[in-house]
C-alpha cells in the first residue's frame, strides 16, 4: 500500500512511526512533515489546507490511504473531497467533525441524546453571556464555539475573569472561532482522555491516557495544547470504560448515523470523571496530542489495518491488543509557548537521549539545516519512554530530556505526578 500522512506535528510523527513499520506499507509519505518523521518516511512539500494539491499528489503517487492527523482539515473537508475523487482517507467528513469545529452543535447533540455532560447555554454576544455568569455563579468555563489549537477555554474563578476572556473572544483574539461562545458549569473531578475508533455504525475502545493541559508545573499557568501525556489513565477501571462507550460514546455514533452523518475515523472524548460517574467536556476528531504518541508505543497491532476497517465500515468483529507497559511524554516547548516564541535555535544532545532505555523521541515542531536539528514551533519534541510503571517511563523520559542541550526550550518536571502517586504503597 502507498499511504500518505498529513500533518508536521508530534501526533503525525507518532503516527508515521507506527503505519512504517506494517508490512502492508510499500511507500510511506507525509506532507509537510518534520525533521524527525523524515526519518521515517518521504516528505512531500503539500500545505494539508491545499486540498487539490492533496489530491493531485494522491492520484499521481497511486495513494491507497490518506491519513488526516490534525483538526483544520478535517473541518474543512478534506476527507469529502478526497472521496469525491475516489481516494480512501481516515477521519471523518466535514459534517461529521462538527463534533469539535463546533463545541454549541455537540453541546446540543447531547443534550438531545441524553448524555451526560455540564449545563451550558450559547452565546454571540458579551452582555448576555456576562449576565448569564452573574445569575448562575461561578466558577465557569468559557469556551470558544471554533477551532482554537487548545486555547480556546478559560475557566474564570471570578467574574472579572470570566469578563475579560468573553470580551477577548468576542473582539476577536481567537479570530472565527470566538464569534460565538459556550459558557458551561464547571466540573468537579479527575479528567481523562477516552479513544475510540469508529466505522460509522460501530466503535471499539483504545487505550486511555491523561494529559496535563497547563504550561507549568502543578497544573498552573495557562492552557496549551499539551504538556506531556501518560497511558494508562489509572482511574480508568474497565467498568468506567463500558460506561463510556454505553453512555457517551456509542449514543454519540448513532446520532450520527441517524442525522444522515455517519462518523468515521477516531473519537476522542474528553471527559471528567465526576463523583455521579463520566461527563463529556468535549470532542476532537483525531488523535490527542500528546496522547497519540503514548497511544502509538503502547499498541501492540498493526494500526493500518484498524484505520482500514474504520474507512471500510467492519470495525464490528475487529480487535486491538496493547502493551502491558505504560507509555509516558514530556513535551518540550520553546521559551514564551504558549505566547509568543522565537524560532532557529539549536537543539543537540538527540542521539544521546535517544539512546536511553526505553525512550522513543518524536519531533513536533523541528526544521533540519546543514546538519543541525532547529526549534521550528511552539511544542518541538515529545520526549517518550515506556516502563513497567508510570514511575519506571517517567524516570526514562526526564533521564532523556537531561540529555538534550536547548537553551531555548523549557518543559514541565512533573508529568504523571497524579499517577506516580497513585503507584506508591
Amino acid at each position: 500500500m502507498n499511504i500518505l500522512v498529513l500533518g508536521s506535528g508530534g501526533r503525525e510523527h507518532a503516527l508515521a512511526w507506527k503505519i512504517a513499520g506494517s508490512p502492508l506499507v510499500e511507500r510511506l509519505y507525509c506532507a509537510p512533515g518534520n525533521a524527525g518523521i523524515a526519518k521515517e518516511c518521504e516528505l512531500v512539500a503539500l500545505d494539508p489546507a491545499d486540498h487539490a494539491a492533496v489530491r493531485a499528489f494522491s492520484k499521481a503517487r497511486k495513494i491507497d490511504l490518506v491519513v488526516v492527523g490534525p483538526e483544520a482539515p478535517l473541518c474543512a473537508g478534506i476527507v469529502d473531497d478526497l472521496a469525491a475523487a475516489g481516494i480512501k482517507a481516515f477521519g471523518p467528513s466535514r459534517a461529521a467533525a462538527r463534533l469539535e469545529g463546533s463545541k454549541g452543535f455537540t453541546k446540543n447533540l447531547c443534550k438531545a441524546n441524553n448524555i451526560p455532560t455540564a449545563a451550558y447555554a450559547r452565546f454571540n454576544a458579551a452582555a448576555p453571556a456576562i449576565a448569564y455568569i452573574r445569575q448562575h455563579g461561578l466558577p465557569v468555563v468559557v469556551k470558544a464555539d471554533g477551532l482554537a489549537a487548545g486555547k480556546g477555554v478559560v475557566v474564570a474563578q471570578s467574574l472579572a475573569e470570566a469578563q475579560s476572556a468573553i470580551e477577548r473572544m468576542f473582539a476577536g483574539e481567537l479570530g472565527a472561532a470566538g464569534a460565538e461562545l459556550v459558557i458551561e458549569e464547571f466540573l468537579h473531578g479527575e479528567e481523562t482522555s477516552f479513544f475510540a475508533l469508529c466505522d460509522g455504525e460501530t466503535a471499539i475502545a483504545l487505550a486511555c491516557a491523561q494529559d496535563h493541559k497547563r504550561a507549568f508545573d502543578g497544573d498552573r499557568g495557562p492552557n496549551t495544547g499539551g504538556m506531556g501525556a501518560y497511558s494508562p489513565a489509572p482511574i480508568m477501571s474497565d467498568d468506567l470504560s463500558s460506561r463510556v462507550m454505553d453512555e457517551i460514546v456509542m449514543p454519540t455514533v448513532r446520532a450520527m448515523k441517524s442525522m444522515g452523518t455517519p462518523y468515521k475515523g477516531v473519537l476522542y472524548a474528553g471527559l471528567m470523571i465526576t463523583s455521579a460517574g463520566p461527563q463529556l467536556i468535549e470532542y476532537n476528531v483525531r488523535f490527542g496530542d500528546p496522547e497519540c504518541q503514548v497511544l502509538m508505543l503502547r499498541l501492540m497491532s498493526d494500526l493500518v489495518p484498524a484505520l482500514l476497517a474504520c474507512c471500510d465500515g467492519v470495525l464490528k468483529n475487529f480487535d486491538l491488543r496493547w502493551y502491558a507497559d505504560a507509555a509516558l511524554t514530556v513535551v518540550m516547548a520553546a521559551k514564551g509557548y504558549p505566547g509568543a516564541y522565537a524560532k532557529g535555535s539549536v537543539i543537540e544532545g538527540l542521539d544521546a537521549a535517544a539512546a536511553v532505555e526505553g525512550v522513543e523521541i518524536f519531533h513536533a515542531g523541528t526544521l533540519a539545516q546543514d546538519g543541525r536539528i532547529l526549534a521550528n514551533g511552539g511544542r518541538v519534541l515529545d520526549v517518550c519512554a515506556t516502563g513497567k510503571t508510570i514511575a519506571q517511563a517517567q524516570a526514562r523520559a526526564y533521564r532523556a530530556v537531561d540529555c538534550i542541550r536547548w537553551s531555548d526550550g523549557f518543559c514541565r518536571r512533573d508529568i504523571g505526578f497524579q499517577a506516580v502517586a497513585r503507584e506508591k504503597p
